[in-house]
């Protein structure tokens, strides 16, 4: 056997392997999904810092994984090679919101479902979990913690702090406590009652109270 041979035999029958219309219209479609995926995560993003890069990433990734699965799907060994390929990819940007784990795997999923040709549960699976994410992540609960800063002066302003808290905040925990010479300060997590917030007004107003700050609080406190 000669190379002519070996070239004919395995590259040009797996180039017509993959009818180039069904390439074109799963890669159209996986495109089309992946923007629906970066519209949800513009709309539910909660983070500090948005970075649209990120957004990009998702819908690169959708259109990327179903290249790659029509490749694996159209040939035996060439998937066999593309797993030995894909395990030595190493990715070292660490995931700074759980929330993008997610969005992640869906587009990974959608390329996949794609290139499968089950074209009917990519979409209305698409919709469907786009829509949980925009009710569930954009719901505003008025139990969502808060971190409240507190600088008095002594024992009797940090007790009247706290009273004052415990009244008008359905919970109220102390989650650090510094002491300086002549100053206390507090970094309490609250719940509040409802959305009003006048409770910070009524708490800088104290006697031997500095100033009081009302931050949001995202679940990951360094004490």
């Amino acid at each position: 056997m000669t190379f002519n041979d070996i070239f004919k035999s395995s590259f040009l029958e797996n180039v017509t392997g993959v009818s180039l219309v069904d390439t074109a219209i799963a890669l159209v479609l996986a495109f089309l999904i992946g923007m629906f995926i970066f519209f949800v995560y513009q709309r539910t993003f909660q983070g500090v810092m948005y970075s649209s890069s990120f957004g990009v990433t998702l819908v690169a990734l959708t259109m990327i994984t179903t290249i790659v699965i029509l490749a694996v799907t159209s040939n035996v060994v060439l998937s066999l090679g593309m797993v030995g390929a894909l395990s030595i990819v190493r990715f070292r940007t660490a995931i700074k919101e759980p929330l993008d784990i997610a969005f992640l795997f869906w587009s990974i999923a959608v390329g996949i479902v794609l290139a499968a040709g089950l074209i009917p549960l990519a979409t209305v699976g698409s919709v469907l979990v786009g829509i949980v994410l925009l009710v569930m992540v954009n719901k505003k609960p008025h139990l969502n913690p808060y971190i409240v800063v507190v600088h008095c002066d002594g024992d009797a302003s940090e007790r009247a702090a706290c009273d004052l808290l415990s009244r008008c905040c359905k919970k109220s925990v102390v989650k650090s406590k510094s002491v300086r010479a002549g100053e206390v300060e507090l970094n309490m997590e609250v719940r509040l009652a409802n959305d009003s917030t006048d409770f910070v007004n009524d708490l800088a107003a104290l006697p031997g109270v500095t100033d009081a700050v009302l931050v949001s609080y995202n679940g990951d406190y360094l004490g």
